[in-house]
C-alpha cells in the first residue's frame, strides 16, 4: 500500500514522533510512506525509511493555539495558510495514496480545519479513494462545548473511514476525555500503545543511578529545570542530568548552567538515545505527554511527572492521574512544583516497589498497520 500520514506538531514535538512511528512500522510492513509535516523541522527525530515533506512550517504562539506563527516568527497570513493548503492537496494529488491517515484532526487541530478538510475532500475525489483514518491518542483535549464534538462526528462520518485510538481501552478508555456517541463509537479502533521497540539497556551505562530530567523537545519545561536544579541540592548524593531541548536550548542551556553552579548536576542538550538511559536511571523527572509515557512504562524507571497544563491543557493531568494508580509514579501538579516537594516526592518513588514492564500493550503501530490493511483489502 501506499501510505501518507499528515500531521502538524504547534508545540512540542510528541505528535510528530508518534506519527514518525507509525510511519515506520507501515515502512517496516513494505509499505510505501510520505510524511507530511506542517509544524517546525525536528532533525533530532528517527525518520528511518520514510519520505518526509515539509509544509511551508507553522508553531504556536506559546499556548495559544489559535495564533499561528510561520518560521519568521510573523503571525502566518492569509497567502502563507493557503500555500500549505496548496502543498498539501498537490502532495496528496501526486502521491494518491491508498491509505490517509491524518493525525489528530477532527479531534484537535481546529485552527486548521480548512487545509485539512481541502485534502480530505480531494482524497475522496481521487481516482481511487483511499482509506481514511484519524490517529488520535489516549487522551484528547475534551472539548469546551457540545458542538465541537458534534463537529467531529460529522467529519468522521462524512469522511473517514475509521479512527485509530492509541490505547487499551481496559486502560485510558477515550471517554475518560472525549464525549463518545454511539455514531463516533462505531468507528473506533484501539489499537494499543503506540511506541517504538522497548529501549535496552545504554551499552555504556550512561545515566547509571542519575536522576534524568527532561521536558520533551520543546521549550516549556523551564519550570522544571529550575525547581530540579534546586531540589538536587537537597539530594547531593544524587547525579542530576539535565536534558534540555527547543529551538533556545543552547542558550537555556547556559542560563541553567549559571543556576546550577555547585549543584551535583550535569546540563546538555536532548540526547537521542535518552530512552537507553532511562532503564539505568535513579528515577525520571518529566512532563506527562504521550511518548514520555511510553518511555516510563516500558523502561520501568521510577517516575515523577509534572503535567503540562498552561492554557487550560488537561491532557497531561489526566493521563498523569491514570498512570499515578501504578507503583513508582507519581503525579506532581505544576502549581505545586517546588524543590521541597520534588525532592520528596523522588524520595517516595525511588524507594517504592519497583514497577513491572509487564501487560501492557506497546504494538499498537504494528496493529495500525494490520487495521489500515484490512480495511483497504475489503474495499478491494
Amino acid at each position: 500500500m501506499k501510505v501518507m500520514l499528515v500531521v502538524t506538531h504547534l508545540l512540542g514535538t510528541g505528535h510528530l514522533s508518534r506519527a514518525l512511528t507509525l510511519g515506520r512500522a507501515f515502512a517496516g510492513a513494505g509499505h510505501e510512506v510520505i510524511v507530511v509535516s506542517g509544524g517546525m523541522p525536528a532533525p533530532q527525530l528517527d525518520s528511518t525509511g520514510l519520505t518526509l515533506f515539509g509544509l511551508p512550517p507553522l508553531r504556536s504562539d506559546g499556548t495559544n493555539f489559535t495564533r499561528l506563527l510561520a518560521e519568521n516568527g510573523e503571525e502566518a497570513d492569509e497567502t502563507y495558510r493557503n500555500a500549505r493548503t496548496v502543498a498539501l492537496v498537490e502532495a496528496l494529488r501526486s502521491f494518491q495514496p491508498d491509505v490517509l491517515i491524518t493525525e489528530l484532526f477532527p479531534f484537535g487541530r481546529r485552527v486548521l480545519a480548512g487545509e485539512f478538510e481541502a485534502a480530505l475532500t480531494a482524497a475522496r475525489a481521487l481516482p481511487h479513494s483511499p482509506v481514511i483514518l484519524s490517529s488520535i491518542r489516549d487522551i484528547l483535549a475534551p472539548p469546551s462545548k457540545p458542538s465541537k464534538a458534534e463537529r467531529a462526528d460529522e467529519i468522521i462520518d462524512a469522511f473517514y473511514d475509521g479512527v485509530l485510538v492509541h490505547a487499551d481501552e481496559r486502560i485510558i478508555p477515550l471517554t475518560v476525555s472525549w464525549p463518545v456517541s454511539d455514531q463516533l463509537a462505531a468507528y473506533l479502533h484501539y489499537t494499543g500503545f503506540v511506541a517504538p521497540v522497548a529501549p535496552q539497556p545504554h551499552p555504556d551505562g550512561v545515566g547509571e543511578g542519575e536522576i534524568l530530567v527532561s521536558a520533551g523537545g520543546g521549550s516549556v519545561g523551564q519550570p522544571i529545570f529550575n525547581a530540579a536544579i534546586e531540589a538536587a541540592r537537597k539530594m547531593p548524593n544524587r547525579r542530576w542530568r539535565l536534558l534540555v531541548g527547543g529551538r533556545d536550548a543552547q542558550a537555556r542551556i547556559s542560563e541553567l548552567s549559571q543556576l546550577a553552579e555547585g549543584a551535583p548536576v550535569f546540563i546538555e542538550p536532548v540526547r537521542p538515545d535518552f530512552r537507553q538511559m532511562l532503564p539505568h536511571a535513579a528515577a525520571s523527572v518529566s512532563m506527562c505527554g504521550y511518548n514520555t509515557a511510553m518511555d516510563l512504562l516500558q523502561s520501568g524507571t521510577p517516575a515523577v511527572m509534572v503535567p503540562f497544563d498552561d492554557g487550560n491543557e488537561v491532557e497531561q493531568s489526566l493521563r498523569g492521574q491514570s498512570l499515578s494508580a501504578l507503583s513508582a509514579m507519581k503525579v506532581l501538579p505544576s502549581k505545586d512544583l517546588d524543590a521541597t516537594r520534588l525532592s520528596e516526592a523522588l524520595q517516595r518513588v525511588i524507594s517504592d516497589a519497583p514497577r513491572s514492564t509487564q501487560g501492557f500493550g506497546f504494538d499498537g503501530a504494528q496493529r495500525s498497520v494490520e487495521i489500515a490493511q484490512r480495511l483497504w483489502d475489503a474495499r478491494r
